[in-house]
């Protein structure tokens, strides 16, 4: 009789020895199967659906720390009103020429349909949402109101911004000239630009 069959066995032909080796190699492998199934998930996870591998990209947004993946293609003004869902932030022209995108980045105007999300990581993000103090608007904002310095009211976020960020980053306006070149890249479709120049022109006197 064959000492590695006993009752049962030998018309399987399954030995107590092969039994036995296969299970150690199938605990053997078991682990790097799991690993491999891990990092294969890992890797699905981080992928769009056409198959572009996503970036993590932290930043502040209105102060608050925001961890979002994002395609790397995908631009800020997307993913403030897609992913985030801040809404104040306009969708115009979608190539830099009307201005109505615009946000501050660490204190600057930049036009975030022209800015990647991802170069994003690492910065101060603030929004026209993140502009007042709780219920105490912005004086920018305030002076918008005073002098109805809108009409559709579209392109009123992108002008407040772009103007805030005029005065704080780039100096106060020295006459209504030079605050109308310096706006000169946000656009009013309404023509509510008087009333527009009125603003600025009284709340960076607040400002200062």
């Amino acid at each position: 009789m064959n000492p590695d069959n006993d009752a049962g066995h030998g018309r399987s032909g399954v030995s107590r020895r092969s039994f036995l080796g296969g299970g150690l190699v199938a605990a053997a492998v078991t682990p790097l199967l799991n690993a491999t199934a891990e990092a294969e998930a890992a890797e699905a996870a981080s992928a769009t659906a056409d198959g572009v591998a996503q970036v993590l990209v932290r930043a502040a947004v209105n102060g608050a720390p925001v961890t979002v993946l994002v395609d790397p293609r995908a631009t800020l003004l997307d993913t403030l009103r897609e992913r985030l869902d801040l809404k104040g932030t306009k969708k115009g022209c979608d190539r830099g020429q009307c201005g109505a995108c615009t946000v501050h980045v660490d204190g600057r105007r930049v036009l975030s349909c022209l800015t990647l999300a991802a170069s994003t990581t690492g910065h101060k993000v603030t929004t026209i949402e993140g502009l007042a103090d709780g219920d105490r608007l912005h004086p920018m904002q305030q002076a918008f109101i005073d002098h109805d310095g809108l009409q559709c009211g579209f392109c009123t976020p992108g002008q407040i911004m772009s103007a805030v960020a005029m005065v704080d980053d780039e100096g106060p306006a020295r006459s209504d000239d030079e605050i109308r070149e310096r706006m000169s890249g946000n656009i009013c479709r309404c023509s509510a630009y008087p009333r527009i120049v009125d603003a600025i022109r009284d709340a960076q006197q607040v400002m200062r």
